[in-house]
């Protein structure tokens, strides 16, 4: 298995995983992986009355920083572009609230932890 391979297939994991836990908190499942030109939304949810748009991260290692400092101020600027798209062709405008989520999920002693910050920045 190519590195690129094994590195998509971790975080795909890492991706069912927070999907897993963020349905377990009551959220529902719109979408994954929506990809237009200005980029990709792992995961959109609906939470009560708004739509989440959720960034995973996977580290297995924090040696270079967890999972919520690698979602900087480039990475928002291109989620919010890519969810303004979204929420265009979806017609769905101003009419429902939204926010960004970051769950960073991180193997420790061989166990996958999830961590969730909701409203994790503004758009």
């Amino acid at each position: 298995m190519s590195e690129a391979t094994a590195k998509q297939l971790l975080g795909q994991q890492a991706e069912d995983l927070a999907c897993r836990y963020l349905q377990a908190q009551g959220l529902q499942l719109l979408e994954r992986n929506y990809r237009c030109k200005r980029g990709e939304l792992d995961l959109i949810m609906k939470h009560k009355d708004s739509i989440v748009f959720v960034e995973v991260r996977y580290r297995n290692t924090q040696r270079y920083g967890g999972g919520m400092e690698s979602v900087d101020r480039h990475k928002q600027s291109r989620l919010i572009a890519c969810a303004q798209h979204y929420l265009q062709y979806h017609k769905l405008g101003a009419t429902i609230p939204c926010r960004f989520d970051v769950v960073a999920v991180l193997t420790a002693a061989g166990e996958d932890k999830a961590e969730w910050v909701k409203d994790a920045f503004q758009a």
